[in-house]
């Protein structure tokens, strides 16, 4: 054996030994935070409402309305806030490979050198050179290399933070789906209702022309003064009025709906093709218990998972106030030749070395590093607080809801009985107009509230629809019948993948990662 291997040799066994003490890792590990819920929901007796049955996870299909069905399929695959939430996703694929790396050797370096080196005559320090000497070529070449141990568990408490951040983001996706098939199906209740409100303006326009028909023509023959023509008049206009106002308002809504869809506007108006009627709710709703929510509502899930990715920089944090241990290292060959010598530089009496341990302890650093630690701690209290209102707040969105739905159902019934005796009271006051029998006052007041009843009918019909849309998107449904979906639609996959090579990392999903995200509290 060389000699000159010997001290190489001798720090094996100093190396091995600082290797096999990183094992611990500093910092708290994370728990699940507990948060209060309710046991039953209040409105858990009405019929209408179901806590046996498991929420349907396709929601939007108990409306029966094959056109809303179709337009959260291409929200789905065209909603562009949800493709960036599932970039986000290989975004944190990404980040979590590189904290994984941080593991192993920080620090390595291949290189390599010819230098053509010529030392002058006149300078000092080189006297006994000869002429041949002052003119040579070195060669080098060398690996340099630098591992932090993981001694206090830095590196891994970076992993797992990497991994629950991962966790986090493909929960934010999910969100992001419930969010979406929800802002989808309301919108589209939206369009429905202006549709419907539309042809009840209408369909009143031709009420109220034929009225004016009467009292312009009971006028002119002499049986009443021109009041009640211009009082006719009145109530005509302002109801033609009403038209424009709710045109305007159902192209806006065509165009919210055209953004969901990833699409410009105008490109809707074809897909709406179906009956303009406003979607009827199901006779019956599951809903669960309220303990159920922490399992399927991925907004409570994620904030679970960021508490849990800052827990561990809590232990990153405070392993920067202790000792780190590195290795250290560098191995090459380097050879000269002169025209006085001549070496080879691929021997093995090149080869130059320099390896062994090293230690840094940053004792006087002011609180610094002690007070970095409590700022890791304060953020991570404030994510177990935002934990817990993120669960009440959960609870009360479909409390919210469930008061919403019930209520308006139970006033569903007064306004139908409404809308039936206004339509006949215009009936007997136009009849007895006509003969005479009252003046127009009692005309005009009959169709300005068969106006008002229908338009009542038409929104609480509205306010049970999109009551039962706010109660499913409080109870986090939705999301799963995306699994084993693409995050990222294939063209955009194309053209990352062209750009910079990701393999598998954005070309399919992981289904491991979405159920691991879906069971709070394994992380």
């Amino acid at each position: 054996m060389n000699p000159g291997l010997a001290p190489f040799i001798g720090a094996l066994p100093l190396l091995g030994v600082l290797s096999a003490l990183s094992g611990c890792a500093v910092g708290p590990n994370f728990t699940k935070p507990e948060a209060a819920v309710a046991k039953e929901w209040h409105t858990q007796g009405d019929p209408r409402l179901s806590t046996q049955a498991a929420v349907d996870t396709q929601w939007w299909k108990s409306f029966g309305d094959p056109t809303l069905d179709h337009l959260v399929e291409l929200a789905y695959r065209q909603n562009l806030p949800l493709q960036i939430a599932g970039l986000r996703i290989v975004e944190a694929r990404a980040q979590l490979g590189i904290l994984t790396g941080q593991q192993y050797p920080q620090f390595q370096v291949a290189s390599g050198s010819a230098a053509a080196v010529g030392v002058s005559e006149n300078a000092a320090n080189v006297a006994g050179i000869g002429a041949f000497d002052r003119h040579y070529l070195d060669y080098q070449l060398g690996f340099d290399a630098i591992w932090e141990l993981d001694f206090w568990g830095k590196y891994r408490r970076g992993v797992e933070s990497g991994a629950a951040s991962l966790l986090a983001s493909v929960a934010e996706y999910q969100s992001s789906l419930v969010s979406l098939t929800a802002e989808v199906a309301r919108t589209y209740v939206v369009v429905r209702t202006y549709e419907v409100l539309l042809e009840q303006a209408r369909e009143n326009v031709r009420i109220q022309e034929e009225g004016f028909r009467i009292a312009d023509a009971r006028f002119r023959n002499g049986a009443t003064s021109e009041l009640d023509v211009t009082q006719a008049a009145t109530l005509l206009e302002s109801t033609r009025a009403t038209i424009p106002q709710l045109e305007g308002g159902l192209e806006q809504s065509h165009n919210a709906l055209s953004t969901l869809l990833g699409q410009p506007t105008g490109a809707v108006e074809a897909l709406l093709a179906g009956p303009k009627q406003i979607p009827m709710a199901p006779a019956t709703v599951a809903v669960g218990m309220p303990a159920e929510i922490l399992r399927r509502r991925p907004d409570v899930r994620s904030a679970e998972l960021y508490a849990a990715a800052q827990c561990a920089r809590i232990g990153i944090a405070e392993a920067e106030l202790y000792p780190s241990f590195s290795i250290f290292g560098t191995l090459g060959l380097q050879a000269t030749n002169s025209g006085a010598s001549s070496g080879n530089l691929f021997s093995l009496g090149s080869l130059v070395y320099s390896i062994g341990p090293r230690i840094v302890f940053p004792f006087l650093n002011y609180g610094r590093l002690k007070n970095g630690v409590r700022v890791e701690d304060a953020r991570f209290q404030q994510l177990l607080v935002n934990y817990r209102n993120t669960v009440l707040r959960a609870a009360q969105e479909v409390a919210d809801a469930l008061a919403g739905f019930v209520n308006a159902q139970k006033a569903m019934a007064f306004h139908q009985a409404a809308v039936k005796a206004a339509q006949r009271s215009v009936e007997l006051a136009v009849v007895q107009y006509r003969e005479g029998a009252v003046d127009y006052q009692r005309v005009l007041d009959a169709q300005r509230s068969l106006l008002q009843q229908q338009n009542n009918l038409a929104q609480s019909s509205s306010s049970i629809a999109t009551n039962l849309v706010a109660l499913y998107k409080a109870l986090g449904g939705g999301w799963e019948v995306h699994q084993g979906q693409p995050i990222v639609p294939e063209p955009m996959q194309d053209e990352m993948e062209e750009r910079t090579h990701w393999g598998d990392m954005v070309s399919k999903p992981r289904t491991q990662e979405v159920n691991h995200s879906s069971q709070p509290g394994k992380h």
